[in-house]
């Protein structure tokens, strides 16, 4: 029987980048800050937490709501920077330092703004659920046309969905809010409308 010599241990190599370097720790929270309605908001939060989670859950502003969360219905739709965008389609964390208004400071309910006055007589609304949506697009579409035609209406809106009304109330309430609007901007001088 013939004796091999034993193999030599080889000791296992190390990166000598890894070796010396730390992992950090993945960042799950953080604190975010906005201005939501004029008042300046902070909360901690997942960083995984949608822009309507932490509006409802973490703020309590529950106007706005929450419909197929995939961006096609609008009912999440709220202004930030003065733009509608779908707060079910964006995180918190990336709306942190941004101005959020939502359907609550459109008006009270001893002073409605133009834009609700308008949807309550023409009704365009009927269960209420994709009205929050409706109402800031209309905000944001008419202080950019003043003077919409029909038309302008419906492509301004396309991208919301109401199963109740049917739609045409709801243009002829954002036709009506664009007359409102005007009407209390002359009232008021050259400023923009509430």
């Amino acid at each position: 029987m013939v004796r091999r010599p034993p193999k030599a241990r080889i000791a296992p190599r190390r990166n000598p980048v890894r070796a010396k370097s730390t992992v950090p720790a993945l960042l799950t929270s953080t604190a975010v800050t906005v201005r939501v309605n004029g008042v300046p908001r902070t909360a901690t939060v997942d960083v995984r937490t949608t822009l309507v989670d932490f509006l409802r859950e973490h703020l309590g502003l529950t106007g706005t709501h929450v419909g197929c969360e995939h961006g096609v219905c609008g009912a999440c739709t709220i202004l930030l920077d003065g733009e509608p965008v779908r707060s079910c389609l964006m995180f918190a964390v990336q709306a942190a330092g941004g101005e959020i208004t939502t359907v609550e400071a459109l008006g009270t309910p001893d002073r409605l703004h133009p834009v609700q006055e308008a949807f309550r007589e023409h009704h365009g609304l009927q269960c209420g659920f994709c009205t929050p949506g409706f109402l800031m697009t209309t905000l944001a579409f008419l202080r950019e046309h003043p003077s919409p035609t029909a038309e302008e209406i419906r492509v301004a809106l396309a991208g919301h969905l109401c199963r109740c009304t049917g739609y045409q109330g709801i243009v002829e309430a954002v036709a009506d809010a664009a007359q409102r609007m005007s009407a209390e901007t002359r009232k008021h001088g050259s400023g923009e409308a509430r």
